[in-house]
């Protein structure tokens, strides 16, 4: 097969302990899914879960030990920080049942959404798409892939978010609203999952600004942590 150009290098991900990358196929990302952060950003607590996506060139992947250098994006000043789990499907399906989940997941890392909120509060306003707000380029900050079973545990695991040394979000992986396995089960009946699809599970209280020259530093017990610095 050929093509009028190069098509472009497949965005992928570091995988921990192994040389195979993880390639990307789409981001799915799920709103409001910790009570806390609902109802900070005007939600009421459990609600139908809502989706959005990201380019999968979106993502900027750091690998074990490495700081990802993301630029501060155009068109706004009110960059914000969204601290996340992000579960990589291995297994493509559709209308997956919670109960039969766990068999789709290849693994977990830790994920940053970063929002530019100005323009995701605008669009709002105004009751358009808000995909400039979420969509940008570098907008998918993710360490390594840790895989499933290494960390059993993950769906009461700690999460947390540090900027310049100073806690900014910190609660636990057990406080979703709609958990790991209801999500896998609610997306798939919306899009055929495929093998390589991140899903950004929502993210805890706590979400603010940054600016250029700020370090971040995200953590899920069991998992690679997340460096990135904001330039």
């Amino acid at each position: 097969m050929s093509f009028v150009f190069e098509p472009p290098a497949v965005a992928s991900v570091p995988v921990a302990d192994r040389a195979e990358r993880f390639p990307v196929h789409r981001i799915y990302c799920v709103g409001r899914n910790y009570v806390d952060h609902a109802l900070e950003m005007g939600g009421t607590g459990r609600e139908p879960p809502f989706f959005f996506m990201k380019p999968a060139d979106a993502v900027l992947a750091a690998a074990p030990g490495e700081t990802a250098v993301m630029p501060y994006p155009s068109l706004t000043n009110n960059l914000h920080h969204e601290i996340e789990l992000v579960v990589a499907i291995g297994k493509g399906g559709k209308d997956i049942a919670a109960a039969e989940a766990a068999s789709h997941i290849f693994g977990f890392a830790v994920g940053l959404d970063m929002t530019r909120r100005d323009l995701q509060n605008e669009m709002k306003k105004q009751g358009r798409p808000w995909s400039i707000g979420k969509g940008f380029d570098h907008s998918a900050p993710i360490g390594a892939i840790t895989q499933a079973a290494r960390v059993p545990d993950i769906a009461d695991a700690g999460i947390g978010l540090q900027v310049n040394g100073q806690d900014r979000q910190r609660s636990s992986i057990s406080k979703m609203i709609w958990n790991i396995f209801e999500t896998i089960e609610q997306l798939s009946k919306a899009w055929t999952l495929q093998a390589g699809d991140l899903i950004f599970t929502g993210t805890p209280e706590g979400v603010a600004a940054v600016t250029r020259g700020d370090v971040l530093i995200g953590h899920i017990d069991g998992l690679q942590p997340l460096q990135v610095r904001v330039e």
